[in-house]
C-alpha cells in the first residue's frame, strides 16, 4: 500500500502486505460481563479479565471458519481458570493463547496501552509533534517524509528528507518504525528531543508535543487536456473526522463546478463502519450501502438517506491494500452502478469487530458480523475485483505524484471518467443545503422525491 498510518508520527509502507486491520462496528462499548454487579470488585483478580473475554467470545463471536464450538470453549474456560496467575503479563498470555483457538486473526486482545493507542488512532486526533516517517531499508535511516503544516515539526523548519539520528539521545539505528513512533509520542505539553540531519550536518530540535488533528481526506483539482476539471479526493483511514472533511471537500469541489470525481480509495485500511456508510451516501442518494449478519442471523441493511451531496460521474481507485471500510463504499458504489472501480483487487475483509474496554482497561476486538455488498455478495477473503484491471506503476512514483498523470492507475481512471462524463447530461446547479436530488430526476409536478433512512 501507499499507507499512511494516522499516528503522532505518520509511516509510509512502500509494500503491499497484507496487514491485520479492522472495522469497527461500534466503538468503545461499556462492560460485558454477566452475573457481575459491580466492575470494580474484580479489578484485583487476573482471572476476571480472562473470564470478562472468554464471556464477550461466548456470546458474540461470529465464527467464520466452521471451527466454534462451544462445549470445546466452556472446556477452555476451565482449563484457563483453573491456573495461578501473579501478574497481568501471565492473564494477558493466557487470554491471547486462549484467542488463538478461534482461528481469526481479527479477534485479538490489546493490553492497555494498545487499547489506547486504538482510541487515539480511530479518533481522528492526537499527540505527536506532526511528522511523516518512514525507514529505509537498505540505508537503515530514519527519513522524514514531510512536516505537516501547522504542527510543532512545521513551525520548528524540519523538512522533507531530514533523516532522525536520534530521539531523546536513543539512536535510531535498529530502530523499528513502531518503536520510533512511540518515542517520539508522548504526553500533550512535554518535550521530545530530535537529532537530525541534513546536507552532512545533523543539529538538535526540542519539539513540543501537542494535540494535532490529522486529516483523513486529501483534495485536489485537475484539468484534463480536454479542458474537463476533476475533483480528486485521497481518503487515508475511515477515522471518526473523514466524514465531516469527505463533506467540506465535496462542497467545495461542487462550488468549483467539477465534472466529476476520482475517489482514491488504494492502500486505505478501513477504520469505522458509520464513517464508512456516511461517505457512501454522499455519493448514492437511494439504495442499499451495506447489510450485516451476525451470528444469530440478524441482517441489519443500512441505505442511502436521500442527502447525496453529487451525482456527478465517479471513479473509484482501489488496490489490495483497499480493506474493511474501503470495500464498503467500493462495493456500494458498483452494485449501485453509480460509478466504476479501477486498480487491482481489494484486500477481501468482509467482517465487522466491536471494540470492547474490558474491566482492567484493557481491551478486545471480537469478530460480531460479516458485511455484504448492495447485490448479497460475502467478499471476504475473495476481495472485490475493479471494472478495470490496472498494474500500478512498475516504478515507484514519489507522494506527491500520487493522483496525477504520472500515475498508471489514476490516468487510466481520468480516461474513464471522461467518458462517463461525456455521456452523462448533469446541467443543474449545486444547492449545498439541498439534498441535490433534481439532479437525478425531472422538474415534473408528479415526481415524489423519497428520502431512504
Amino acid at each position: 500500500m501507499i499507507l499512511n498510518r494516522n499516528l503522532p508520527v505518520l509511516k509510509t509502507n512502500k509494500s503491499y502486505k497484507k496487514q491485520f486491520v479492522f472495522l469497527l462496528a461500534t466503538t468503545f462499548s461499556g462492560i460485558l460481563v454477566s452475573n457481575y454487579s459491580a466492575a470494580s470488585i474484580l479489578k484485583n483478580s487476573h482471572k476476571d479479565v480472562i473470564d470478562h473475554v472468554w464471556q464477550i467470545v461466548y456470546r458474540e463471536f461470529l465464527d467464520t471458519n466452521g471451527n466454534f464450538e462451544k462445549s470445546n470453549w466452556i472446556k477452555i474456560r476451565k482449563d484457563v481458570l483453573s491456573k495461578k496467575y501473579s501478574d497481568s503479563n501471565e492473564a494477558y498470555d493466557a487470554i491471547r493463547n486462549m484467542l488463538l483457538k478461534l482461528d481469526d486473526p481479527y479477534t485479538r486482545f490489546l493490553d492497555p496501552k494498545e487499547f489506547s493507542q486504538m482510541r487515539i488512532d480511530t479518533s481522528g486526533e492526537l499527540t505527536g509533534v506532526g511528522i511523516q516517517i518512514i525507514k529505509d531499508k537498505d540505508s537503515d535511516e530514519l527519513i522524514i517524509i514531510s512536516p505537516i503544516e501547522g504542527t510543532p515539526a512545521y513551525e520548528a523548519g524540519i523538512k522533507a528528507g531530514d533523516k532522525i539520528l536520534s530521539i531523546d539521545n536513543v539512536s535510531s539505528k535498529g530502530l523499528n518504525i513502531d518503536d520510533a513512533v512511540k518515542l517520539i509520542r508522548g504526553e500533550r505539553g512535554t518535550k521530545v528531543k530530535l537529532e537530525i540531519l541534513r546536507n552532512g550536518k545533523s543539529f538538535y530540535k526540542s519539539l513540543s508535543r501537542e494535540k494535532i488533528e490529522i486529516k483523513s481526506v486529501t483534495s485536489k483539482l485537475n484539468k484534463t487536456k480536454g479542458g474537463f476539471l476533476i475533483g480528486y479526493v485521497r481518503i487515508k483511514q475511515f477515522n471518526a473526522n473523514a466524514s465531516k472533511e469527505m463533506k467540506t471537500t465535496l462542497k467545495d469541489l461542487e462550488t468549483k463546478n467539477v465534472s466529476g470525481y476520482v475517489l482514491d480509495l488504494r492502500s486505505n485500511p478501513g477504520g469505522l463502519l458509520e464513517s464508512s456508510i456516511d461517505i457512501s451516501r454522499q455519493f448514492i442518494d437511494k439504495g442499499i450501502i451495506v447489510s450485516t449478519l451476525s451470528k444469530d442471523g440478524l441482517k441489519e441493511i443500512k441505505r442511502g438517506n436521500g442527502k447525496a451531496i453529487t451525482q456527478k460521474p465517479l471513479i473509484v481507485l482501489v488496490n489490495q491494500g483497499s480493506a474493511s471500510a474501503s470495500e464498503i463504499v467500493s462495493g456500494a458504489i458498483r452494485d449501485n452502478n453509480r460509478g466504476k472501480l479501477v486498480g487491482k483487487k481489494t484486500f477481501g475483509k468482509g467482517l465487522v469487530q466491536s471494540l470492547r474496554t474490558l474491566v482492567d482497561g484493557s481491551g478486545l476486538t471480537v469478530t460480531v458480523a460479516k458485511y455484504l455488498t448492495p447485490n448479497g455478495t460475502d467478499i471476504n477473503k475473495f476481495g472485490i475485483t475493479p471494472d478495470i484491471e490496472v498494474k500500478m506503476n512498475s516504478n515507484a512514483i514519489l507522494q506527491r505524484e500520487i493522483g496525477t498523470r504520472k500515475d498508471r492507475q489514476y490516468r487510466t481512471a481520468e480516461k474513464e471518467l471522461i467518458k462517463l462524463i461525456k455521456t452523462t447530461d448533469l446541467s443543474s446547479k449545486f444547492e449545498p443545503d439541498s439534498a441535490n436530488l433534481l439532479s437525478v430526476f425531472k422538474k415534473k409536478p408528479n415526481n415524489i422525491i423519497y428520502s431512504l433512512n
